[in-house]
């Protein structure tokens, strides 16, 4: 399901460097990263992405002075996954989907098998406005797991709100549900089949 993902040993000094960094030049300012990716269902139930926010002089130079560090081991280390990952994260996270696309492409690259860097880079994609893109990058997903509930949710979002194709939202969701029974959020899934289920009948 969901993921965090923590910087490897090599470069453990990096958060370190950040936290101190952050705490002395921005007044004691703490970074607080919630949630929003595969593994945040509610992220991904609305037709757009919600508009890129400032987050606010400070945190936006939290941002980027993150975003630096990676860039920084990535130049001197192209195939350190987990510097593209955090970087597309931190990305994400600072709704800037765009951005975010390379990281997660290097990645994915990277580690082709691993599935949540696969449907971050889908939802960063779809978040973009590039729904066709995320669709096919959903599809490298499942042909990792084909019983991926967050992708299975993610293409029904998709398909429901990109493509206008209920049916295909609802075949998803219903895929989604006979192989996961005990996914979390079965209520919203049977709802938005409920929904869907309307729009086709209309």
């Amino acid at each position: 399901m969901g993921h965090r993902y923590e910087p490897v040993d090599r470069y453990a000094w990096i958060p370190w460097t950040i936290a101190t960094g952050l705490v002395a030049g921005l007044g004691g300012y703490i970074i607080a990263v919630e949630g929003g990716r595969s593994g945040q269902p509610a992220a991904y139930t609305t037709a757009a992405a919600p508009p890129p926010g400032s987050g606010g002089s400070i945190a936006g130079a939290g941002t980027e002075i993150q975003l630096a560090a990676y860039r920084d081991i990535l130049a001197r280390d192209p195939k350190n996954l987990q510097a593209a990952v955090n970087a597309g994260n931190l990305l994400y996270d600072a709704q800037r989907y765009g951005e975010a696309i390379p990281f997660y492409q290097q990645a994915f690259a990277l580690s082709s098998a691993d599935i949540n860097v696969s449907t971050d880079l889908g939802t960063a994609l779809w978040y973009a406005g590039r729904p066709d893109d995320a669709l096919a990058q959903y599809q490298k997903s499942l042909a990792i797991n084909a019983t991926h509930a967050q992708t299975l949710f993610n293409i029904g979002i998709v398909r429901a709100d990109g493509k206008k194709d209920h049916a295909g939202a609802i075949a998803a969701w219903r895929e989604l549900l006979r192989t996961n029974p005990t996914y979390p959020e079965v209520v919203k899934v049977r709802s938005l089949i409920s929904d869907a289920q309307a729009k086709l009948g209309r």
